[in-house]
Formats: structure tokens, C-alpha cells, sequence
């Protein structure tokens, strides 16, 4: 093992055994806190212990109460700081200093920054930094493992719609809840000194789900597939379909928690992965076979590079159809990530005059763009 890396597992153990003092004393501190604590490790000077423990303490106490069991583990794990401890001090936050990367921060003197610049990449919390905007055909095992766990929190983050159903309003909501008035003007002896409302309340809006899976597709079809596991598992309005020369229905072999069931049964039901791509028979079947699936109002993300075997009029008439239906259509192709690329294809000129968002889909911060927009401009 070289000597930065090496540091950068001294570090990693040092991190793991605070965060496990501090879970013993009933704090909780999972993985993501982890991960954030070696970003925020990497944004100060970690030479110094008194940034350190503030870093430290901010990423990993979620509340008040969580403070005295962090004191403790930081004892534990660092010394008091006394004169006598400074060795130890020492020899772990300079090995986070050498380890880790080097984040630019706000105000930093110039001469300060290029002496960080100079310091040697990377190793611990780097790789998620890095794995995040790898593109997905670029992954090993161990990355996909590690980008599971990222997705799942992904696969949280939805659109939603204004409901017609009206709940309790904390502040001055639109409509008087008079019944509530009524119940509260009791402690005044029936006089409506406070008054009570209620608002609208907020839905899930559906979601749905459309792969390519066809030969051109099959480096980042695996890590789509996930993301696509991860939403369905996360329960929510949510229909995913697979295509390559047709259209299938995934829904069902995607739904449980056992990640590499799932996929074995959504590689059997496709039956025609990595083979030949028909968006426009497959889109046909989506409006035709599945329209009360779709519904009005749902959001359809297609993932596809656009390569099409099939007519580029059936295309631009299917989605044509579908955008009359749904409430936004997304197209996630993982070339436009590419510096240069412009979608000359036949299939992708037939469909963007319908898309209304076109990203790049191609690693987890690209996802992550798609879930900003799922909660914000769809909402």
C-alpha cells in the first residue's frame, strides 16, 4: 500500500471508530454522516484540533443531546490536546492532512491555497467525490456496490402536485378551520380569540420509468436498472418498463429489497437485453397496452441514447401521444455527457421536439440533476 493511502486508512479507521463510540452511546451516525465527515476533514486544516473537532462535531451530531457522547469518542480517539498527547494529535490529523484532498475555500490567502494545491491526491472520501461524477460504464464491483447506496437516497426524491384535500396549516393557512376555532375558543370560554386554518396538502405525482436495455445501452443499462430497483422499492407512485426491440413490463420483478433478485428477474422478463432497439414500437405499447398505467399527469423518464432501428415517424407520433398525456416527458441519454455531442441521430431529431428536460443520465451527479428537477420545477 503506497504512504497516502495508507494514511488514508489510518484516517478511515479513526473516523469509523468515532462515529462506533459515539452509536455505543446511543448517537446515530450512519455511513452518509461518515462519508460528510471526511469531506468536511477535507475542507479545513486538519492539522489544527480545534477545526478538527468543530468539522467533527457540526457533520456528526444531528442534535443537542448528541454532543457529550461526541466530547467523549473525540477524547477517546484524539487525547485531551494536552502536551503530552500532541504526538498522538499529531500523527492522525497530519495523516488526514496528507491523506485527504484539498477543497478550495471561500477567503483562503493565495500563497495558503498554493501550498494546498501542492499537497498529494487523494484517497478516503475522494472516491466518493470522484465516483460521482465516474460514468457509469467506468464502474467496477466495489463502485457499484458503493453507488447503491447513493442511488437509494436518490430514489427518495420525487415529484409531488397540489391535493384537493386540505390538512392543519401551522401558521395562517388559505381556508378558516372552524371546527378547530370552535374546539380552540373553549379555553376562553367560548370567545374565538384564535383563530385556526387549514391549506392544501401535497401528493406523490406518479412516476414512470422507461429503459433501454438494447446493445448500445448495455454499459449503463445495469446502473439505470438500479436506479430504477431503487424507486420502485421505494414505494411510491412509481411504473418502470424495459425495451429493446420490444416493450416489457418490469414493475413487479423490480419491487423487493433483495437487490440481486430483483435484477435476475428483470433480466429474465426483458428477454431481449443487449439485443436491437425499436423505440417507436415500444413507445406504441406504452400509450396503447399501459395508458391507464401512465395516467394523466405523470412523469415519464426515458433512458436511451436514441439509437433506433425502427421509423422515425412512429417515434415522433408516439411521443407526440405521450407528451399530450404526460405532465412532463424527460430524456436521460448517457452521450450528451460527452463534450461535443449533438443528437444527429435519426431517433433522438424525431423525439427531442417533445422532451422537455434532455440530460445526460451517465453517472450519479447526472441523477442527481434529474432528482433536483423531480422536486423542484415538477412539484
Amino acid at each position: 500500500m503506497s504512504e497516502p493511502a495508507a494514511l488514508g486508512a489510518g484516517v478511515t479507521g479513526k473516523l469509523a471508530e468515532l462515529a462506533a463510540q459515539m452509536r455505543a452511546a446511543g448517537a446515530r451516525v450512519g455511513v452518509d454522516e461518515l462519508l460528510v465527515a471526511h469531506r468536511a476533514l477535507a475542507a479545513i486544516d486538519p492539522s489544527s484540533r480545534r477545526d478538527s473537532y468543530n468539522a467533527l462535531r457540526a457533520v456528526l451530531c444531528s442534535k443537542h443531546s448528541d454532543i457529550p457522547a461526541f466530547d467523549a469518542a473525540f477524547l477517546a480517539c484524539f487525547g485531551s490536546g494536552r502536551e503530552e498527547e500532541a504526538d498522538l494529535l499529531s500523527a492522525e490529523l497530519q495523516a488526514a492532512g496528507i491523506a485527504l484532498p484539498r477543497m478550495a475555500v471561500p477567503g483562503d490567502e493565495p500563497a495558503r491555497q498554493q501550498a494546498i494545491d501542492q499537497r498529494p491526491l487523494p484517497a478516503a472520501w475522494s472516491d466518493v467525490e470522484i465516483l460521482r461524477e465516474k460514468d457509469f460504464a467506468e464502474y467496477s464491483e466495489a463502485e457499484r456496490e458503493l453507488a447503491r447506496r447513493l442511488i437509494l437516497r436518490l430514489a427518495h426524491r420525487r415529484p409531488t402536485r397540489e391535493s384537493r384535500r386540505l390538512r392543519r396549516a401551522r401558521g395562517r393557512g388559505d381556508t378558516h378551520d372552524l371546527r378547530r376555532t370552535i374546539h380552540a375558543s373553549l379555553r376562553f370560554g367560548g370567545e374565538p380569540m384564535e383563530r385556526r386554518w387549514r391549506e392544501p396538502s401535497r401528493k406523490a405525482r406518479p412516476v414512470v420509468l422507461v429503459c433501454d436495455v438494447s446493445g448500445s445501452m448495455q454499459a449503463h443499462a445495469r446502473m439505470l436498472l438500479q436506479y430504477m430497483h431503487a424507486c420502485v422499492e421505494a414505494k411510491g407512485r412509481v411504473e418502470a418498463f424495459v425495451f429493446g426491440t420490444r416493450l416489457t413490463r418490469v414493475t413487479r420483478e423490480l419491487a423487493g429489497r433483495d437487490h440481486d433478485a430483483a435484477m435476475t428477474r428483470a433480466t429474465h422478463a426483458a428477454g431481449d437485453m443487449s439485443g436491437g432497439t425499436r423505440i417507436g414500437e415500444a413507445l406504441a405499447t406504452l400509450n396503447r397496452e399501459h395508458g391507464r398505467r401512465i395516467g394523466r399527469g405523470a412523469v415519464v423518464v426515458i433512458l436511451s441514447d436514441g439509437w433506433d432501428r425502427g421509423e422515425p415517424q412512429q417515434l415522433a407520433d408516439e411521443m407526440a401521444r405521450l407528451s399530450r398525456c404526460a405532465h412532463r416527458l424527460v430524456w436521460l441519454n448517457p452521450l450528451k455527457a460527452h463534450e461535443g455531442y449533438e443528437p444527429l441521430t435519426r431517433g433522438m431529431q424525431a423525439a427531442l421536439p417533445y422532451v422537455d428536460h434532455f440530460l445526460a443520465g451517465n453517472s450519479i451527479a447526472s441523477l442527481e440533476e434529474l432528482a433536483d428537477l423531480l422536486e423542484g420545477e415538477m412539484s
